[in-house]
């Protein structure tokens, strides 16, 4: 406890006269008071929600994934919530970056540039917000557009 040899790790309000924490990004010296690690699948849930949110996202995965969603909503114990919140959403986690793929299916008239756009920025914040991870890269596969007047499929057969 002595000023002249005391080596013991410090946190940011012992530091003499400074009295701020240090944020959730700033990672302290490896192994001082834990580690926390986070699922790809978390963070592909979190993408999913926030690509949802956006006005002109239709749907989220290709019409093959879509498909086969639906068909695994109907079987009981098929996991149905969790794989569509993750639908079309690919995610690459490391210690402390992500990298996303989304694949999105936009609604007919919308302006895909501007939708991609909000897209990336309300998933970039989400993602950041919620895990502290830095998102390096969203990229954002356009696999269909939904026309006026296509039926419904999902709906139709999760309603019956």
């Amino acid at each position: 406890m002595s000023e002249s040899g005391d080596r013991r790790p410090q946190s940011a309000g012992d530091q003499t006269g400074d009295s701020r924490r240090t944020p959730l990004s700033k990672r302290p010296e490896a192994g001082v008071r834990g580690r926390t690690t986070i699922a790809d699948g978390v963070v592909e849930k979190i993408a999913g929600l926030a690509a949802r949110d956006v006005v002109g996202v239709h749907a989220m995965g290709s019409g093959i994934s879509r498909t086969f969603g639906a068909v695994r909503d109907r079987v009981p114990g098929g996991g149905g919530s969790r794989a569509n919140a993750t639908r079309g959403v690919k995610a690459e986690v490391g210690e402390v970056q992500t990298a996303l793929d989304l694949e999105i299916v936009v609604d007919y008239g919308v302006s895909i540039s501007d939708v991609a756009r909000a897209v990336r920025e309300n998933v970039v914040d989400a993602v950041e917000r919620m895990t502290s991870l830095e998102v390096v890269e969203v990229n954002i596969a356009v696999s269909d557009v939904k026309l006026p007047d296509e039926e419904e499929d999902e709906s139709e057969q999760r309603i019956q």
